[in-house]
């Protein structure tokens, strides 16, 4: 999402933020679908929480930034990985690569169930990826050995990684 016309003092007009627990409150009712509890976002099928000003669609988080720094990051992080935990000290502006490098959770199709092991051949292959390149970090018996071994790797050439 790019930036765009709406300012901070008119995001501060419409919405009150709590740093500490990430909630947006309306402070003017702007429509008649607005929820009436006063809170401002609605969770979405992905996780994040949307919503609406001024005629146009907002992520949360980003508002968050905005609310607080001033400024549209090109992209905000949420460190702890979870998409509607918007408190300010959860959020990182962040690049798309240094945000790829906070991912916990393997793929769907992996056989192993472990972020960064493939089985080869009756034996556990451990990789990680860095600058578009891959990193072989060697074969071993089990998975959580080459688990542990995949995660020695990420805490040191991730560091955008939170495990």
């Amino acid at each position: 999402m790019t930036a765009c016309t709406l300012t901070q003092a008119r995001l501060k007009e419409l919405l009150s933020y709590d740093p500490k627990t990430g909630i947006f409150t309306r402070l003017v009712r702007t429509s008649n679908y607005c929820r009436d509890d006063g809170v401002f976002g609605s969770p979405a099928k992905n996780g994040y929480l949307y919503g609406s000003l001024d005629g146009r669609k907002y992520l949360c988080h980003r508002l968050a930034w905005f609310y607080m720094t001033g400024w549209w990051p090109a992209k905000v992080d949420h460190r702890d990985t979870i998409r509607a935990h918007n408190w300010f000290e959860n959020l990182r502006d962040t690049t798309t690569a240094i945000n790829s490098q906070n991912r916990r959770n393997p793929s769907k199709c992996t056989r192993t169930g472990f972020l960064g092991v493939f089985e080869v051949g009756g034996r556990f292959k451990a990789k990680i990826g860095l600058n578009r390149k891959s990193i072989y970090l060697g074969t071993f018996g089990t998975p959580e050995a080459a688990y542990d071994a995949y995660l020695a790797a990420k805490r040191e050439l991730h560091p955008g990684n939170t495990l």
